[in-house]
């Protein structure tokens, strides 16, 4: 924002200026915090709390930034935007070298947090604990409270970051952009309405398992303690129900599906691990079958955690590039797919949810044909070659998917590349209906003229052989070549507001709108497109 003071200064106040703010930050970035180079840097002087919301416009609310920093903030105010920064150079981090979202304990692990186990005994209706490995031999005390219900027991405490832990089972989730909200929300000093949730795992480590974003907001904020709700021998497989029927059934939380499908995961393997208790089997056996736990398990929802778990499994496969592509939020702009179209158009055609199969569960796993395991891996690369076909170096996120149509009729689409309205048209939901049965007939081609044995629904539990993946990449790439996809002519007609699938099925069939417009010079053949 303008700042009138700055404006009065002379060039040599104003390098004195810069020079004194230098000395007071250590010649570091108020945003970044690495070094400034006042040789060879571009730097800005900036209000630390904007004018808007109260600075002053005085000396003691400026500071000194790189200007890339400074042009790139993702807040007016300084103090935020430096928190927002900081958890993006982590974000960034993780998801190179990872390549998955950042989650507290990425955050914890950055600033020397999760290094302790909690030492505490239980006298009574008291729980008493001490923090002895950061020196403080205090005894605190804090009430134990039982819900008259679920009988479970917990305790209000306040705790060094040293002693938590992000809770992966019971919440797996990564941080996402809803926490620049929580940043900006704290800072102004609103109080925190509903606590963050944590419990004691069976090694006494404190494992935060809801409620992350508000821990890790007051964490970027420099809080080194978190009040929270602590449970204390609390029932895991209760806990990970209760978390993941808040965000269903209940609608208490903004659980997105990709995080549902995590829990039911869970839930899945906790469901794994107790029927090998109860039929006295290793923890590593793998002799019973995906009926066999559905048989076992009448009247839950063996089958659907058993669904549930294959997906998720494909989705956050470390090789499925399309995930990078998909809005789990369900609030952006800036990605191509919305994780509604993802599921409906991709897993519930890939994947039957009916199929359960009967065979052992290490059925065929060392000579690398386990059904599941193939049916995985093979979903996984497909999307994966559909990423890297559409959207890997093309689709440009900063455009994004907000009113490109529009801005092609406006003339104001100089931005906007061949490469990324190819990928974004594609994307539309209607379209990759219509488009994506395309590929279950290659498949289904292929392997009847090959004399492979199949299931008609599960096709993805059949080995590919490189012939196959080859004509799948043949036809993806012809599909995302026709003309239409770039005609900018067509964006107030046929590419104009959402049009029925059937629209787009007639297109591909006979090169056609229902209406007998042409708009490809003939139908897709999609044999001549994989030669």
């Amino acid at each position: 924002m303008h700042s009138a003071f700055i404006s009065k200064l002379s060039d040599k106040e104003y390098r004195d200026l810069t020079k004194k703010l230098y000395d007071i930050q250590s010649g570091k970035c108020f945003i970044c915090g690495q070094d400034i180079n006042l040789e060879l840097q571009e730097t800005n002087i900036d209000h630390i709390i904007p004018l808007n919301t109260g600075g002053k416009d005085n000396e003691n609310n400026f500071a000194l930034t790189h200007e890339i920093c400074n042009k790139s903030k993702q807040d007016a105010n300084l103090d935020v935007a430096r928190a927002l920064y900081r958890l993006k150079i982590i974000q960034d981090e993780v998801s190179k070298s990872d390549n998955r979202a950042a989650s507290l304990q990425d955050l914890l692990n950055s600033i020397g947090g999760s290094k302790y186990k909690l030492n505490f005994t239980i006298k009574g209706n008291v729980f008493e604990y001490v923090f002895n490995d950061i020196n403080d031999s205090t005894i605190h005390k804090a009430e134990i409270f039982t819900d008259n219900l679920s009988k479970e027991q917990s305790v209000f405490i306040k705790v060094p970051i040293v002693y938590l832990f992000h809770d992966e089972i019971i919440n797996p989730r990564g941080i996402n952009s809803s926490i620049n909200l929580l940043v900006k929300e704290f800072y102004k000093g609103n109080p925190q309405l509903h606590l963050t949730l944590a419990r004691l795992d069976e090694q006494g480590r404190i494992k935060v398992f809801d409620g992350q974003h508000k821990a890790a907001a007051q964490i970027l904020l420099g809080q080194k303690e978190i009040t929270l709700r602590l449970f204390i021998h609390a029932d895991i497989t209760r806990l990970t129900e209760t978390n993941a029927n808040a965000g269903s059934k209940l609608r208490q939380i903004a659980f997105d599906k990709a995080v549902m499908r995590q829990l039911n995961n869970t839930q899945y393997y906790e469901k794994v691990k107790q029927y090998r208790a109860e039929h006295n089997l290793p923890d590593d056996d793998l002799s019973f079958s995906e009926a066999s736990l559905c048989d076992y398990f009448k009247g839950e929802s063996m089958k659907k955690y058993i669904i549930e778990a294959i997906k998720s499994a494909i989705t956050t496969a470390q090789d499925n590039k399309l995930k990078d592509y998909i809005d789990f939020e369900g609030r952006g702009k800036s990605l191509p797919l919305s994780h509604s179209t993802y599921d409906k158009v991709f897993l519930a055609k890939f994947i039957d949810s009916k199929n359960i199969l009967t065979s052992r569960m290490d059925f065929k796993s060392e000579d690398g044909m386990n059904p599941r395991e193939l049916e995985i891996a093979q979903i996984s690369k497909l999307l994966s070659l559909i990423a890297e076909i559409l959207y890997v170096n093309k689709f440009n996120q900063e455009i994004g998917i907000n009113r490109v149509e529009q801005k092609i009729i406006e003339k104001r689409d100089l931005e906007i590349t061949d490469a990324h309205l190819i990928a974004y048209r594609m994307s539309k939901e209607e379209i990759l209906y219509a488009w994506t049965p395309y590929l279950d007939k290659i498949i289904k081609m292929y392997l009847l003229n090959t004399g492979s044995s199949f299931a008609e629904n599960c096709v993805f539990q059949t080995k590919f052989d490189d012939q196959l993946w080859n004509n799948l990449r043949k036809f993806l790439v012809s599909l995302s070549e026709l003309p239409m996809w770039k005609d900018r002519s067509m964006a107030g007609t046929h590419f104009s507001g959402k049009k029925p699938t059937a629209f787009w099925e007639s297109v591909f069939k006979y090169g056609k709108t229902p209406e007998g417009v042409q708009v490809l010079a003939q139908g897709i053949d999609y044999i001549s497109m994989i030669k």
